[in-house]
């Protein structure tokens, strides 16, 4: 089939001007039609020209076959909501028929029982039984829930994917990595940069299918072709049900420490005595790390006053948004190796878009994930922050039947996050909160029965959480259950 071009293309890929190839068509030496020449002429007037090798003309064709989907989509496709509702309506039709199927089996399995009796029905009971069973199959109304039709949109719009060998399970919205949904859900697989670069984040599919939604530099080897390995931070789940083989940290020591240099995105004051400090990675070097762990924090040398400033601090966010890094930096920490950290927060020295180290993460105050008992926070002062982490993932990865927090301040009113702890309650059914003065957390601890059944995560001041640790154990609380970070 010949390749029409218009003069304009056709002067442009011969490198001439549209007036000269007019010339050459006025000459007679180039047939056109409807100021179109073909293709197949432009190479036999000029032999040198290779419509195939030219890659411009591949790219304009590109570019004219995106547009015109570009505006197929526009024009033709209907919106997202329309979508979602015509596949509601279609599963809602494929579950009618999938429950119509069933009754039609049910009638077949009644007659094959019925035959099978010694005495052999009557072609009038034969026939009694299948308008019987034809009228039940054909009037029974659909239910007004229906659950098939939700499950069959559901499906589509959201990939639900099985993490071997834990079992673990999340779900990837639209077109999101699987590594970002993974970390959503607070699932730990291992990995790196997030960028595609260094391949920390493989997986093997075991079912289902992939496609790739972002470009990645990882060279796969042979075998790993062969065995179906992707690259979790570039790809998301093409099917509804996807199982992939995943490495996953289950322990502080399956984390390795790293160094990353991160930027002051926002500093907040909370009060007076305390700063929320927002540290931002860059995209292709985060921080691992599991909720409740530490890491050091640290100003290079020369930033405003020529000394190296280091201090060790909790991490208050929550490992599925390993890019942003939350902090509650008390101006009384009374941590030496901290309290110059705190002092140059405090006094203006680190300022936004500075940039800080981050060295870690160090500490074993984390979450035991086999657990199934009940979960009780308590937080003494600015001991909140690793319990901040704590409660977001449990949240996330829905790690308890119920969840109780109790904050205690030296004074009435000291808690500087009250708002959060509230929505918290209000939202989850099963979240309770207790703000209280530290001198009433003892009598309130001992009137909580279920604690012996909990497991308990303490943290605070060394002088203060050791005494309400000593009282936890005496109220029958199990040493393996109480998890205490001093700080």
């Amino acid at each position: 089939m010949s390749q029409w071009l218009t003069l304009s293309r056709a002067a442009h890929l011969l490198g001439i001007s549209r007036i000269a190839l007019q010339k050459r068509i006025r000459d007679g030496e180039l047939a056109s039609f409807d100021g179109m020449v073909d293709a197949e002429d432009l190479q036999r007037a000029w032999p040198q020209f290779d419509l195939d090798d030219s890659g411009s003309f591949e790219k304009t064709r590109a570019i004219r076959e995106d547009a015109f989907a570009r505006r197929l989509r526009e024009r033709v496709l209907p919106t997202q909501e329309t979508l979602a509702q015509r596949i509601f309506v279609q599963g809602q039709e494929l579950a009618e028929l999938q429950r119509t199927l069933t009754r039609y089996h049910a009638l077949f399995a009644a007659l094959r029982a019925r035959l099978e009796q010694p005495q052999a029905p009557s072609p009038a009971e034969l026939a009694s039984l299948l308008d019987d069973g034809l009228a039940q199959a054909l009037s029974v109304p659909p239910p007004a829930q229906d659950v098939g039709a939700l499950d069959a949109m559901l499906r589509v719009m959201s990939a639900h994917v099985t993490v071997k060998p834990s079992g673990r399970e999340f779900f990837v919205e639209g077109s999101e990595t699987l590594l970002k949904a993974a970390l959503r859900a607070g699932l730990a697989p291992n990995y790196g940069c997030g960028n595609g670069n260094c391949g920390l984040c493989k997986a093997r599919v075991v079912a289902g299918e992939t496609r790739d939604v972002a470009s990645f530099d990882y060279r796969f080897s042979e075998a790993e072709k062969a065995q179906n390995h992707v690259l979790m931070c570039s790809c998301t789940a093409l099917s509804s049900d996807l199982t992939l083989e995943v490495l996953e940290a289950g322990a502080p020591e399956d984390i390795p420490e790293q160094r990353v240099v991160a930027k002051v995105r926002r500093i907040d004051a909370l009060t007076a005595d305390v700063m929320r400090l927002h540290l931002q990675t860059p995209r292709s070097n985060r921080l691992r790390f599991l909720a409740g762990q530490r890491v050091t924090l640290g100003i290079r040398a020369g930033i405003r006053d020529g000394s190296d400033v280091h201090g060790e601090f909790s991490v208050a966010s929550c490992p599925c948004d390993d890019r942003n890094l939350i902090f509650h930096v008390s101006r009384n920490d009374r941590r030496a190796a901290s309290a110059d950290f705190s002092a140059c927060l405090f006094d203006g020295r680190i300022r936004l878009a500075d940039d800080v180290s981050v060295w870690g993460p160090w500490g074993t105050f984390v979450l035991e994930n086999s657990s199934p008992r009940p979960l009780v926070f308590i937080a003494l002062d600015d001991g909140f922050a690793p319990i901040n982490s704590l409660i977001e993932h449990a949240i996330a990865v829905d790690a308890a039947e119920s969840i109780a927090l109790y904050w205690a301040s030296a004074q009435a009113g000291g808690q500087y996050l009250p708002n959060l702890c509230r929505a918290w309650a209000e939202a989850l059914d099963a979240f309770s909160y207790r703000a209280l003065v530290a001198d009433e957390l003892p009598a309130v601890l001992g009137a909580n029965t279920a604690l012996a059944g909990s497991d308990v995560y303490l943290a605070g001041a060394a002088q203060s959480a050791g005494p309400i640790a000593d009282a936890l154990l005496a109220a029958g609380v199990p040493p393996a259950q109480l998890h205490v970070e001093p700080l």
